[in-house]
């Protein structure tokens, strides 16, 4: 059965969502109150307009021509639309366009049933809420039953090391670590190894974020991969990068700059609460094909939420009152 996002006891997280993009919607809104004010049909001016909240919003260049496209077509194909009329087919058109990408909305925090643990290999640059992330992926996991264990492999800053163990104290996992300036290939081997003979369900490591030497980075990371593989042949069954959505564009290029270094298969997207940028999950989504997983909505465990497309934008167009 296809897990229902907001059913059981999802109608706090869906008050969380809300809550969350509350700073884009009143910037996106505004703006575009502001641009049909006085007027009656969406024309071209309205659609340039848009065109302009769009990108503003960080929806990125690519998909906010996509989404006008759609408008217009939708325009000539009507006749005549009301300005009334523009936040419904906005809202529509988006939902269609992320719906074709053809990526699998994830079902709760799902992990599958393996011999061996699910290994999540977790990346982005320093700053983005890397290590927070994993630590609430450990609590949701570790509050549905799963056994997991941690890897500090992000070796280069003690500060991360440090709020791994914090956050292993925090929800009773297990945090491998060999400390500050170690190989953190070992320490990858070491986890998966300890995890393999615990017979743990779940486990995620944690890499270092050194974007500008991308030679070394991509070096490091297909080590750890290699030593993983000698423990679990599967494995990593999930490169996970997480971005920082109130950073806007500059998100897009990290993705970009990462999924050229190494072969990521999902996304997180933290942050979202503080920014004005909320398009930018929208533009990632539907310019990397890759899935966006995970999303941040806040400071609390379950404000990191599974990504639904159509309940996110439908958060997006939930007018604040």
């Amino acid at each position: 059965m296809k897990f229902n996002f907001f059913s059981k006891n999802n109608g706090e997280n869906k008050k969380n969502l809300d809550k969350g993009l509350e700073k884009t919607k009143q910037n996106f809104f505004t703006k575009i109150a502001k641009a049909t004010v006085g007027k009656t049909t969406v024309d071209e001016q309205v659609l340039d307009e848009l065109e302009e909240i769009l990108i503003s919003s960080d929806v990125g260049v690519d998909t906010t021509i996509k989404i006008i496209r759609r408008i217009e077509e939708r325009v000539k194909q009507d006749k005549y639309l009301n300005t009334k009329e523009l936040d419904f087919i906005l809202r529509d058109e988006i939902v269609n366009l992320l719906g074709e990408n053809n990526v699998t909305e994830p079902e709760d925090f799902y992990i599958p049933a393996l011999s061996t643990p699910y290994i999540i290999l977790v990346v982005g640059v320093n700053g983005v809420g890397k290590t927070t992330t994993i630590g609430k992926l450990a609590s949701q996991f570790t509050q549905r039953g799963k056994k997991v264990m941690l890897g500090a492999a992000d070796t280069f800053r003690a500060a991360a090391v440090q709020q791994l163990q914090i956050w292993g104290e925090r929800t009773g996992v297990q945090v491998i670590s060999h400390g500050m300036n170690t190989d953190p290939a070992a320490v990858a081997y070491d986890t998966v190894k300890q995890a393999v003979e615990a017979k743990a369900d779940v486990v995620i490591i944690d890499t270092a974020g050194r974007l500008q030497t991308k030679k070394p980075l991509m070096e490091e990371l297909g080590k750890i991969r290699r030593v993983i593989k000698k423990v679990v042949e599967d494995g990593p069954h999930d490169v996970m990068l997480v971005l920082d959505g109130s950073t806007g564009q500059n998100a897009f290029l990290q993705a970009q700059e990462f999924t050229r270094v190494t072969e990521v298969s999902s996304l997180a997207i933290t942050k979202l609460d503080g920014t004005a940028k909320g398009g930018v999950v929208i533009g990632i989504s539907d310019q990397f094909k890759i899935p966006v997983r995970y999303i941040g909505v806040g400071e609390k465990v379950e404000d990191l939420q599974i990504f639904n497309k159509k309940e996110f934008v439908d958060s997006l167009f939930n007018k604040v009152q």
